[in-house]
């Protein structure tokens, strides 16, 4: 019998971006900067845009980058998503910093 998870929704999505990233031919750079002009053109909410900032860090991900990512698919997805986009990113950026003021507080 294999032991339950406290967060088996959370497990199954870092699985299945695992899977995604080995099946995948992109680098990890590459490969969050693609997901991530993925989550604007479909209006994702900030905690999509959180779980892929954190990843983002790992691999030195820098702002400009998905500055870019921003600039670059404006023509394609429109100002509306960008600009949508952009206060998901600043929101998820907010709950983060929360997050970890209540971790050091802890």
């Amino acid at each position: 019998m294999t032991m339950q998870s406290e967060t088996p929704v959370l497990d199954t999505l870092a699985a299945m971006t695992r899977d995604s990233l080995e099946r995948c031919g992109f680098g990890p750079e590459v490969f969050i900067l693609t997901r991530m002009a993925a989550l604007v053109a479909m209006d994702a909410p900030p905690v999509s845009y959180l779980a892929h900032l954190r990843a983002g860090e790992e691999t030195d991900l820098t702002p400009e980058q998905i500055q870019d990512v921003l600039v670059a698919i404006a023509p394609v997805v429109g100002t509306a998503r960008v600009m949508s986009a952009a206060g998901h990113i600043a929101e998820a950026l907010g709950i983060e910093i929360a997050t970890a003021e209540l971790a050091a507080g802890a």
